[in-house]
This record gives structure tokens, C-alpha cells and sequence, in this order.
């Protein structure tokens, strides 16, 4: 059966919450009740203990709500903590790596940022979901990969969904420009710092009504 994503895919940056005085949890918490069903967690400061220590937390809420939640990176914590599964970038392990550590049922996303690597992903079926980005300029990571733009997405979704692979587009993504990165093509959107704009107690719901 083809897996398939929830318009809005929160991305739960423990760092960047961190800077902002937040807690990851309560934050969570917050998204969960406004009915966010896909949630990533992004740790990259935290060592082995307390990244697996706060995944766990984060999985045991998101198992009660009926979300799924995903590991930035780490196969081994996705493994350990019992996550959905992990989101791998360019530079991490490959896929076929991460199958190896992984549960047989647990998922394995792949961040892409052109074309070629969008075909590369297809064409070896060992992902079972591919992001495209940055859409748009984005702050939350220091060197960012060029620009795809709405026709970058739309040209990704050409190869996705002949593959019936869902296709997740992440980077600089606003409430006003979500609705549009869907209509490209989209399965899906992935929000980091856009979800913590005005009220985040309520932003996770304003998205949500967006993108119905």
C-alpha cells in the first residue's frame, strides 16, 4: 500500500526551540492538540543520551495522539526509541545503510535539492519518501543548498509520483506560500521556524486550515 503524508509535516528543531527559550515538549504537546500527525525531530547538538532521552518523550506523545515521528539523521536512536523512522540528508548514511539498522517497518525519508538527485532517489526505491528544498530562501540552516522554487517542486513531483513515492518539500516554506508549494506538487510541506511565528500554541492549527 502506498505510504502517504499529512499535508503538514512539523519539523521539531531542538536547537532552535532552545534558542527561542521554548520547550521542545510543550511545543510538541501544542502541535499534537492542534491535530499535527507528522512530526520530525531535529537534534543535531545533543549527544546519544539525551537525543535518545527526548525522543522517546516525543515518541510516547506522539504514539498517544496517532502521529508519526521520524529522526533527523540518527538510524540508531530511530531504532532504539522505536520512531517511525529516520530522515537521512545528502551527507548522512546512505539508505541502504540505515535498512540495515532499522526495524523492517520503520521508514526511511531522503532530503534532496535538484533534480538529479530526485532521480537518483526514484530509480533506487530504497527511500520510502523524498524532500525537495529549499523551496525558498531559509535561515535555519547555515549553508543552504540553492533555491528549486515552485517549478523545482513541481519537476520533482513529475518523478515522484510515477514512482508513487510521496514528495515532501521543506525550506523557507511560509502560511502564505504553503497552499502554493502544494498546488506545485507536494504531498506534503515541512515547517520549521514558520510554526513558531505569532502564537505557536495555535500557528500548527492556522496551517492546518490552509492546507485542507
Amino acid at each position: 500500500m502506498p505510504l502517504t503524508l499529512p499535508r503538514l509535516y512539523a519539523i521539531l528543531d531542538i536547537d532552535l526551540l532552545f534558542s527561542r527559550q521554548l520547550q521542545p515538549l510543550d511545543v510538541l504537546d501544542a502541535w499534537l492538540g492542534c491535530g499535527v500527525r507528522l512530526v520530525q525531530l531535529r537534534a543535531k547538538s545533543l549527544t546519544m543520551g539525551p537525543m535518545l532521552d527526548v525522543t522517546e518523550s516525543a515518541l510516547s506523545r506522539a504514539a498517544a495522539a496517532g502521529a508519526r515521528l521520524f529522526v533527523n539523521d540518527r538510524a540508531d536512536v530511530a531504532r532504539l526509541a522505536g520512531a517511525s523512522g529516520v530522515h537521512l540528508g545528502q551527507s548522512d548514511v546512505t539508505p541502504d545503510e540505515a535498512r540495515k539498522i532499522l526495524r523492517a517497518e520503520q521508514l526511511i525519508g531522503l532530503s534532496t535539492h535538484n533534480l538529479g538527485q530526485v532521480r537518483a532517489a526514484v530509480d533506487a526505491r530504497t527511500a520510502d519518501y523524498v524532500a525537495i528544498g529549499p523551496v525558498s530562501v531559509t535561515s535555519t540552516k547555515a549553508q543552504p543548498d540553492p533555491v528549486v522554487g515552485f517549478a523545482g517542486v513541481h519537476d520533482a513531483s513529475s518523478l515522484t509520483k510515477s514512482a508513487g513515492m510521496p514528495l515532501v518539500a521543506i525550506g523557507g516554506i511560509t502560511l502564505e506560500s504553503a497552499p502554493q508549494v502544494i498546488a506545485s506538487g507536494a504531498d506534503s510541506v515541512a515547517v520549521i521556524s514558520d510554526l513558531l511565528n505569532d502564537d505557536w500554541r495555535t500557528r500548527a492549527a492556522v496551517y492546518l486550515r490552509a492546507l485542507h
